[in-house]
């Protein structure tokens, strides 16, 4: 059952295969709500597309996955109304040419706009600021980034940002629309090893706060719930499955008589499986 405000996920067998072949496959794990799920991976082995079938921006093409009382890829549309991405190559870059105090007015436009409701839209201009402050505050409070420790505070531009800081910003903005299902990709890219341990330090007082969070990585924390996309994992999982069904299908009562017998991340995963 959800908790308060964390979704929990389970999969089954998941697996996305394009025309160059598969992105990930046989993905089977369960996860309460307000899990630290660490998907991990070498570089192009499928994290990222995983990400993004879990929070119902791709379409897997076998198996099955539940978060919280939806199911995936019928109800991919759902699942993207209650999640929100952070620090994801090509889907949430941040504008370098911006200020921090930049994006942060326009993700809370845009989530007063199409994240509330049309009674929100009419109540009082100096309320609904009020109430749009008080998210991003708690948003940047979240994330750990202090406006007023950055060199030129909200007008800072985001060229300026430390890597940490850039992805601290990327985490607050995602979590300005309360999501119950975060995915974080490349939490530890080009970051020293103690600025790792700040992000999964981050990452799990996230989900010690109810929200569950989906964080892709190259080596997983410990306490985490750990999903391995390397090649070798994905090959012994489906050597599994399926020395279970042929041992099934050995042993099942034959109606007729007779014995019942029943590669890497692709470039071009997201045209081939219809991204969100």
């Amino acid at each position: 059952m959800d908790g308060p405000h964390g979704l929990g996920v389970t999969t089954r067998a998941f697996g996305l295969k394009g025309p160059r072949g598969w992105a990930f496959r046989e993905v089977s794990f369960d996860a309460e709500p307000g899990s630290l799920i660490a998907v991990e991976g070498p570089s192009g082995s499928g994290r990222t597309c995983l990400l993004l079938a879990l929070t119902g921006r791709m379409r897997a093409t076998t198996g099955s996955a539940t978060v919280g009382e939806w199911h995936l890829p019928k109800q991919a549309a759902a699942v993207r109304r209650v999640s929100a991405l952070a620090h994801v190559p090509g889907v949430t870059d941040l504008d370098p040419a911006l200020t921090v105090g930049e994006h942060l007015r326009e993700r809370a436009l845009l989530e007063r706009r199409f994240g509330g409701s049309l009674r929100a839209l009419l109540r009082p201009r100096a309320e609904r600021a009020a109430e749009t402050e008080q998210r991003v505050d708690a948003a940047l409070t979240a994330a750990g980034l202090d406006r007023e420790a950055l060199p030129k505070g909200s007008r800072t531009a985001v060229r300026d940002l430390e890597r940490l800081e850039a992805l601290r910003l990327s985490v607050a903005l995602a979590l300005i629309g309360g999501p119950r299902l975060l995915g974080v990709d490349d939490t530890d890219l080009k970051l020293s090893d103690a600025e790792r341990a700040e992000v999964w330090a981050l990452l799990r007082s996230l989900a010690e706060a109810g929200t569950t969070v989906v964080a892709v990585c190259s080596e997983a924390p410990e306490g985490a719930v750990t999903v391995s996309t390397s090649p070798r994992e994905m090959e012994t999982a489906e050597t599994e499955t399926r020395d279970a069904e042929t041992g099934e299908a050995e042993t099942a009562p034959a109606e007729t008589g007779e014995a019942g017998t029943h590669e890497k991340e692709m470039v071009d995963a997201l045209p081939a499986t219809g991204r969100a």
